[in-house]
């Protein structure tokens, strides 16, 4: 599981620390970003300590309106215990009661030179990246035409080998063997090859190949959004196949439920044609033209016609 630091974030945004060096170690476990507004004004019942929280121009005018007894509580209360940071935005002067209460909890205190709003968009894409829900999946993933297809399948079926050949016809591998798999928001999963195996197709007999060394650097993407799955399987004579397309299988990642089809291979077949084909009929489906759905409605006026002709006997 990838875990993100107070550090991380300083050294990702070039933030200028300003005191509490010794918390810059602390985790940062959620994406959510707090601006203290009602924390400034005392209200501190339901104050969400686990959070980033960035301070602008509105808060911190505000501040220097308090007493001086009042701005130093406030400030010990904004740095809990488990308050990852403080962050001021536009370079502004930090108040000596943040500092003092940063160097006691040891909580740092970052400063940007970023407006609020553009901090705080940049700090929440980051971070809902960084700590999306992750997982491992065995199989390939594939950029066929613009449509991110996670090939699955038992060893040896020929996963590698299909993915080699369409690299041949142009598309672009992200990933072989392993691909890791992040929920970066609603219905959105993003396929990566993990840093070992980047570039990298093992092809039985031959070995391991550098497709961006062989094929060049268009022959690759770091990272795709998955959209539809394949999954290869030997032919078995005994199971009967989806021949029209109406039936839409799907299968659960994380939260996210994509298309998936099966496809059997069998010598004489062009598996890599056929999942060419598979990408661009996904994509005509999701523009509203479905063949499938186009022929059932043919085959049904076809069937009314000859009843009403039947009927006029």
């Amino acid at each position: 599981m990838i875990q993100v630091t107070t550090r991380d974030v300083m050294e990702k945004f070039d933030l200028e620390l300003v005191s509490g060096q010794e918390g810059i170690g602390r985790y940062i476990t959620t994406s959510d970003i707090s601006r203290p507004g009602l924390e400034m004004a005392g209200y501190f019942t339901h104050y969400p300590s686990n959070r980033v929280q960035l301070l602008g121009k509105t808060e911190l005018s505000f501040f220097e309106m308090l007493p001086a007894t009042d701005r130093r509580d406030r400030m010990m209360k904004l740095c809990a215990q488990n308050t990852p940071a403080i962050i001021i935005s536009r370079e502004l002067e930090v108040p000596q009661e943040l500092i003092n209460a940063s160097e006691e909890n040891h909580v740092p205190v970052l400063k940007t030179k970023l407006t609020t709003t553009q901090f705080s968009s940049r700090l929440t894409n980051f971070l809902e990246s960084k700590l999306a829900p992750t997982t491992a999946i065995h199989g390939v993933l594939v950029d066929i035409y613009g449509i991110g297809v996670l090939l699955l399948g038992k060893s040896g079926v020929g996963k590698s080998e299909t993915a080699l050949e369409l690299v041949k016809k142009g598309h672009r591998l992200v990933a072989d063997d392993c691909v890791e798999i992040r929920q970066e928001s609603e219905n959105m999963l993003i396929g990566s090859p993990p840093p070992l195996l980047e570039h990298l197709l093992e092809i039985r007999g031959i070995g391991i190949i550098d497709i961006m060394t062989l094929f060049g650097a268009s022959a690759v993407r770091p990272y795709k959004r998955i959209t539809l799955i394949i999954e290869l399987e030997n032919w078995d004579p005994d199971k009967t196949y989806d021949r029209l397309g109406l039936d839409e299988e799907k299968m659960r990642i994380i939260d996210t439920d994509l298309t998936k089809l099966t496809i059997p291979v069998q010598p004489g077949r062009n598996v890599s044609v056929i999942i060419e084909v598979a990408a661009m009929n996904y994509r005509l489906k999701k523009m509203g033209v479905n063949a499938a759905q186009e022929f059932s409605r043919r085959l049904d006026d076809m069937i009314a016609s000859n009843d009403e002709i039947m009927d006029d006997f």
